[in-house]
């Protein structure tokens, strides 16, 4: 059985950055996968993700992805692809990503990775949360990396008692665990 992590990366205190996280924490708390799947906050360890890239056959990135569309819109994408793409490294956190990704290249074995990725509105501001299109298109990002796990055979079965995104980001900013 292969084994799977969802890494939800990004830093919470840039507004829309930390969408990757949240819905990382919002997964995990509304749903339960089989077979079972790693999920990890992975913040902003940047070159510290490696060792997952390493340890796992397949991993999903869920976090922003500089593009010129609407915020909002979401993209799935394998990690070759993203490298390639012109319009990335625009942020130091997507630096970071791209170094991660490069270095894996490096390792003998290593994950097949897919990012699941949102165009932020803006993540530079200050502040916890997301911004009014992030929150909008939340349910659709969900959605999109519901199905990116589906195509590895995982299944998702919502839990009885759900967390709102809300409650999700109030516990984020708090530093509380589920």
């Amino acid at each position: 059985m292969e084994k799977i992590a969802l890494l939800g990366v990004g830093n919470i205190l840039f507004w829309d950055e930390g969408v990757g996280v949240y819905a990382a924490r919002f997964l995990e708390a509304n749903y339960a996968f089989a077979p079972t799947i790693d999920i990890v906050d992975g913040g902003t360890l940047g070159m510290g993700l490696l060792e997952y890239l390493a340890s796992y056959d397949r991993v999903i990135i869920l976090d922003t992805i500089t593009q010129e569309t609407m915020a909002g819109t979401c993209y799935v994408v394998p990690a070759h692809a993203l490298l390639a793409l012109p319009t990335i490294k625009s942020t130091a956190h997507e630096v970071e990503v791209v170094q991660m990704l490069q270095a894996s290249m490096l390792l003998e074995d290593t994950a097949q990775v897919t990012i699941v990725g949102i165009v932020p509105m803006d993540i530079c501001r200050t502040e916890f949360g997301l911004s009014q299109p992030l929150r909008e298109a939340f349910a659709h990002y969900i959605d999109t990396a519901l199905e990116v796990l589906a195509t590895y055979g995982i299944t998702a079965t919502p839990r009885t008692h759900t967390t709102s995104l809300d409650a999700i980001i109030e516990r984020a900013w708090k530093g509380q665990n589920f």
